[in-house]
């Protein structure tokens, strides 16, 4: 174990094929190609039109457990299980979301897999890639600047300093930018306000741009955007001010899904990235639409836990899209499942079959509330080589309580081949499991019943509470028209409660809400609760410590 390279080596020394082979694949023209050196490219819009016709393949999402520090590998799964659809003779692809700059340099590391299991180029895809979050930021803060600038020039629209709830983005972490004071400086610099920074990926622009059909829609999306309310509380939008087209300007080449290869040379797409504690956690719609009309099998991801991404996933992305989604795979790991029955992650290496036993619990809650979308789910356990087959029987004895097939994938340490099975239990249960997938509550619920039923029936709790003002808020949106909006809940990724050392599985709790917010272009409500921010810090030791250039300017530590 210890002598087994690191991701970043095996990514370099791995033999990438030009992009345009890649393509060919998928009958897409180097015409088609808009390249980006050698090894990665967007897919243009001739082609995005001329793919509209075509039947879709199956939709299969990967999820996984609640994530602990051990790690459960959804993206490195997600990679390994298209390896293995390919090593079968299957046409398949995987669609994923792009890393944040934040956890790439902070704890998390990148979002291209790992082991034998990665996207590439794994150090571009890790850093700008094709630019597309610069552009995303760019056409956030153009708004920004220009709510800012409509103020200083007579606020025509009788903008409320006071209640602009459009906020800046940076895509780092840095707490120091989650509340500023702006216009400093006095008249010539603007009107003095509070403000603040979130994420990148937190951005409502993100979300517009994850969930937009087609360059039109995201514009329309742009255009409904509300930035804030004027003196008499009206709301005041995107469109008012004139800035959509300037921005959707900015983000006209992003919009184009970006292709890249896994080290096994299949295609993949990368495109968008919402965290899912804080947004709503999937790829874009304009990828997976497309590599539904490319491949046979198409392999997605939702961020963080089931609780978190496949919930939006199904509750949001499916439903505003009108995806239908044919199988799940469930990701959980030996060394997580002990964390959740109260292991320390010093003592992981040892055979702990009560530990996993106990931990099984949170494995549950999360199949149970899968089966209630109604899309068949099978397990993948993402094994390390430290596991022992005790360990791994206990796991699949656990599922089979539930009549859930179980399979180990040892993708991380053998790419595609240790994927096989688990494709092969892929291929079955999509052929002989019809899904009924359906969401988990109906567009004429109130805002606040909708909350509570995720509450309640995705993470056991008792009920959601919150202080008068933010119930009359969810009235307001009501008022205004929102109240068919879905929800997107901004909580810990750590726990099915508000408390992130509260692991397994908790019950009876209550949810606190502390704020919600109206994302009318993306057309949701985020619900914040407990201590969640959408500004993240970096940790004591944060990953971009290891990260440099050795002698040979190789880019080294990004994992």
């Amino acid at each position: 174990m210890n002598n087994f390279p690191t991701d970043i080596e095996i990514a370099q020394k791995a033999k990438k094929k030009p992009i345009q082979e890649i393509s060919a694949k998928l009958g897409i023209s180097p015409e088609e190609l808009i390249t980006y050196g050698n090894d990665k490219a967007k897919i243009h819009y001739d082609c995005l039109d001329r793919l509209g016709n075509k039947p879709d393949g199956k939709l299969i999402l990967v999820t996984a457990i609640s994530p602990t520090p051990a790690g459960e590998g959804k993206t490195t799964t997600s990679v390994g299980l298209v390896d293995g659809l390919c090593d079968v003779g299957e046409k398949a692809m995987v669609c994923l979301r792009e890393p944040s700059l934040g956890p790439c340099f902070g704890m998390k590391g990148g979002a291209a897999g790992g082991g034998y299991a990665q996207v590439l180029p794994m150090t571009d895809i890790n850093l700008h890639f094709t630019g597309d979050f610069h552009a995303i930021g760019a056409a956030h803060n153009l708004l920004s600047a220009i709510i800012d600038n409509h103020i200083h020039w007579e606020n025509q629209l009788d903008i409320d300093p006071r209640r602009i709830t459009w906020r800046r983005v940076v895509d780092m972490n840095d707490r120091s930018l989650r509340d500023i004071t702006t216009g400093l400086g006095g008249p010539g610099n603007g009107i003095p306000r509070e403000g603040g920074f979130d994420i990148t990926v937190a951005s409502e622009i993100m979300a517009v741009f994850c969930l937009a059909s087609d360059l039109e829609n995201l514009q329309t999306r742009i255009g409904n955007i509300v930035i804030g309310y004027s003196r008499q509380r009206v709301p005041i939008k995107v469109k008012q001010l004139n800035a959509q087209g300037a921005m959707t300007a900015l983000l006209r080449d992003a919009f184009q899904p970006n292709l890249v290869q896994t080290i096994e040379n299949n295609p993949a797409l990368m495109h968008g990235g919402p965290f899912a504690n804080i947004a709503h956690g999937c790829n874009s719609v304009m990828a997976t639409r497309t590599a539904l009309k490319l491949a046979d099998y198409v392999v997605t991801e939702a961020g963080f836990g089931a609780d978190l991404g496949a919930e939006k996933f199904f509750d949001i992305k499916c439903r505003k899209a009108n995806l239908h989604p044919d199988a799940v795979v469930l990701v959980a790991t030996t060394k997580a499942l002990k964390m959740h029955g109260g292991i320390s992650k010093d003592d992981l290496q040892k055979e702990n079959v009560e530990a996993i036993n106990h931990g099984c619990e949170n494995l549950g809650r999360h199949i149970r509330n899968i089966g209630q979308f109604g899309v068949p789910v099978t397990v993948a356990i993402n094994n390390y080589v430290t596991d022992t087959k005790k360990e791994h029987q206990a796991i699949i004895e656990y599922c089979a309580q539930f009549d859930i097939k179980c399979k180990i994938s040892s993708h991380w340490s053998d790419g595609g081949k240790g994927a096989r099975q688990l494709a092969l239990q892929v291929i079955d249960m999509v052929k002989q499991q019809k899904s009924q997938f359906r969401t988990l509550y109906d567009d004429d619920m109130s805002l606040w019943d909708k909350t509570r039923h995720i509450a309640r029936n995705i993470y056991g709790a008792e009920d959601i509470i919150a202080d008068k003002k933010v119930r009359q808020q969810f009235i307001q949106y009501e008022k205004e028209g929102y109240g068919h909006y879905p929800i997107c809940m901004a909580k810990t990724q750590y726990s099915f409660s508000t408390d992130p050392q509260l692991t397994g599985a908790p019950s009876g709790h209550d949810v606190p809400i502390r704020e919600i917010r109206l994302a009318a272009g993306a057309e949701f409500i985020v619900v914040i609760c407990g201590e969640i921010m959408t500004m993240p810090g970096l940790p004591k030791k944060p990953a971009s410590e290891n990260i440099g250039i050795n002698e040979k300017k190789r880019i080294t530590g990004l994992f």
